[in-house]
């Protein structure tokens, strides 16, 4: 993570509201809170964790999860939408499925789509930015709910490129 997205993501917790955020990418991990008055951030912390720290942490979780994820129906589901393409957000933001409260949705569930046609629109930092399909097809899956926070390489939508 370079230094600009940390402060596009300062910038976006202040503007959501939200009390604190916590992310971890590899081996840094940011913490930002906001006071609920301002919104503006009152601390913000950015640690590295080492690496040979990290691992043994990670040893001792996996046992413990086990028993928690004995799904053994999520490794076909996971074969079934192998033939899929998912289309990822670029950006972190909400996702809004129409292009304003009194318009319909761009794509439903069954809808073709073709290269180039707008799937939704995320807004991050007050901009509304258009997500066009990259491939053509049929949805398949609709990933995320309308007005919900999206993190950047969130899959939003699945697509049968058949």
């Amino acid at each position: 993570m370079d230094l600009k997205e940390i402060q596009n993501l300062i910038k976006f917790v202040a503007n959501t509201g939200v009390a604190e955020v916590k992310l971890e990418v590899d081996n840094v991990k940011i913490t930002i809170r906001t006071t609920l008055e301002g919104n503006t951030p009152e601390i913000t912390y950015l640690q590295q964790a080492p690496m040979q720290q990290a691992l043994p942490q990670q040893a001792p979780a996996a046992p413990q999860q086990a028993p928690a994820t004995p799904v053994a129906p999520a490794a076909p589901a996971a074969d079934d939408t192998s033939k899929y393409i998912t289309i990822k957000s670029p950006i972190i933001g909400t996702f809004y499925r129409k292009p304003s409260p009194d318009k319909p949705v761009f794509v439903e569930v069954g809808s073709s789509i073709g290269k180039g046609d707008v799937l939704c629109v995320i807004e991050a930092m007050k901009l509304f930015n258009e997500i066009e399909s990259e491939v053509s097809g049929k949805i398949v899956k609709i990933l995320v709910d309308d007005m919900s926070p999206v993190e950047f390489d969130q899959p939003l939508f699945l697509v049968d490129p058949s």
